[in-house]
């Protein structure tokens, strides 16, 4: 069975505040596509214009370091078909997730995803403030144990209320890939699954939207 952990993107979506919506159109419309082709035949293409940080998306190396790996460098088992596990961390006990929330679980060459519930927020003004994050010592625990993903359904999985960005330091310091604005979480179970989230394979780009899902076996 597979579960969608991707929210929909569509136009005028704002996914990062201060960042600019998709702007979704027809560039070829089936309309305009009828006087090149037969009657009864006709075709759509249609026109993007985005900020790669849309939607759930994945941060690679490039995206925080200037000489990391870019979404084409990456290899493409970092991407798909990792062994995943759920970590349920609700946001309303607390919102910081540490190192010490993490220890009892086996973490190593794992697609560690967190879910905090905060998705309930999404497309909402709530969605963009006070939401749950890693902390700097979660990071180097996921580090430390062989994590190799990280996934969270809140807005960032930094603290966004200062400058800085520890958890996107270490782990993509360490080529440890980034999934955030994940959904549907709930509907996975802790274990018993792999997970894909595989971004088109463009060079000089760090994030970009995901397709991202969970095969339950």
């Amino acid at each position: 069975m597979l579960i969608d952990l991707s929210h929909t993107i569509e136009n005028g979506l704002i996914t990062y505040k201060g960042l600019p919506a998709p702007i979704i159109c027809d560039y070829l419309s089936r309309e305009n596509s009828k006087q090149f082709y037969e009657e009864g035949t006709t075709f759509q293409i249609g026109k993007i214009e985005m900020v790669s940080n849309t939607g759930t998306y994945i941060d690679c190396p490039f995206h925080r370091f200037e000489n990391g790996k870019d979404l084409s460098e990456v290899e493409l088992e970092k991407f798909a078909d990792i062994e995943g596990i759920v970590i349920r961390v609700p946001y309303t006990k607390q919102l910081a997730v540490t190192a010490e929330v993490l220890m009892n679980y086996d973490v190593k060459d794992r697609a560690v995803l967190i879910h905090t519930g905060w998705t309930e927020h999404w497309n909402t003004g709530a969605y963009y403030n006070g939401h749950p994050y890693l902390t700097a010592d979660a990071a180097e625990y996921l580090l430390n144990s062989g994590a190799k993903l990280v996934g969270i359904d809140s807005h960032n999985i930094d603290n966004t209320e200062g400058r800085t960005r520890p958890v996107h330091t270490i782990l993509l310091g360490a080529e440890i890939l980034i999934v955030e604005h994940m959904c549907n979480l709930e509907a996975l179970p802790e274990k018993g699954f792999k997970f894909s989230a595989v971004p088109p394979k463009f060079k000089g780009v760090g994030t970009f939207p995901v397709r991202a899902f969970a095969k339950i076996y």
